[in-house]
């Protein structure tokens, strides 16, 4: 299976997951934008996958992505970042979605855990913040917070190359 095959259509990932679902294997679900990949995704992700049987990443879409993080992102497109996802080997499916939350996909894929980043603080403090995350208990899910990689996030990397280019690149 290559990277692209592991991109799928929301009701290709329904099915995916049903099937998963039959086969008895635990279903972890997580998302987000993932603009320029980091090492501070692949360990929240290893670490997702380390939690059941099976990874399902959704990825924002360039639209949801605006509305989220401004006009100026992503800096990688949709299907770009959901390829390069795939391609890890701890991720089983990715699923672009055009809504600004994940309620939908959610919904359609029906976790066993549905995870995020510690960056949002303590799962009491978290929870009233994250819609998907009632939808997630109504079907008798579980959530959970990953612990956050100190100094690794896009919004640090966009400072540095920012940075850089103020200052020009001398080599």
């Amino acid at each position: 299976m290559t990277s692209a095959t592991k991109v799928l259509s929301l009701p290709q990932a329904t099915t995916f997951a049903q099937g998963l679902r039959q086969e008895g294997r635990s279903i972890v679900l997580t998302n987000g934008v993932f603009d320029l990949l980091h090492v501070g995704h692949l360990r929240y992700l290893e670490a997702a996958r380390a939690l059941g049987d099976s990874l399902i990443v959704g990825v924002n879409s360039d639209a949801s992505t605006q509305v989220l993080k401004g006009p100026s992102r992503p800096i990688v497109p949709e299907q770009e970042r959901a390829e390069l996802l795939a391609g890890l080997r701890c991720v089983d499916a990715v699923v672009i979605f055009p809504e600004a939350t994940a309620a939908v996909l959610v919904e359609a894929i029906r976790p066993d855990l549905w995870v995020k980043g510690g960056d949002y603080g303590s799962l009491a403090q978290a929870l009233p913040r994250l819609p998907e995350a009632a939808i997630v208990q109504r079907l008798g899910g579980e959530v959970r917070l990953l612990p956050y990689t100190e100094d690794r996030s896009t919004t640090l990397l966009l400072e540095r190359v920012r940075s850089v280019g103020e200052v020009g690149i001398r080599g």
